[in-house]
């Protein structure tokens, strides 16, 4: 399961309205590809859903995820944080072992880690 916190839900919402995507069923894509310093990085973009796609929903903001990105995701905070340090939306990735310092990229866990740990 992923998790939208407030800040999250209220900033989608707004930017939704006012690219006027909300009422084309539009949301955020958030997806995984290799790339970055830890080898995997997020992406994410405004879309329309797509076939096989994870939908979150809370309050009328959507989130789509693909079946690819699901697992490196599962688990995950999607937040919003408008500071000092720049405006924008954030994964806290339970399944990161290691992040770069600007928190766009990650490395996962090993597949076999928790399979490891439970024996």
């Amino acid at each position: 399961m992923i998790i939208l916190t407030d800040p999250a839900v209220a900033e989608l919402k707004t930017l939704l309205a006012e690219r006027g995507d909300a009422e084309e069923g539009c949301g955020l894509r958030i997806f995984v590809e290799k790339g970055g310093c830890s080898g995997l990085e997020y992406g994410m973009k405004f879309a329309p859903p797509e076939p096989g796609d994870a939908t979150i929903e809370r309050d009328g903001a959507r989130v789509f995820i693909d079946a690819a990105s699901a697992d490196y995701l599962r688990g995950c905070t999607i937040d919003f944080h408008d500071g000092l340090t720049g405006a924008g939306f954030r994964i806290h990735n339970p399944n990161a072992v290691r992040t770069c310092g600007c928190g766009s990229s990650f490395e996962p866990a090993p597949v076999n880690a928790a399979a490891t740990e439970a024996h």
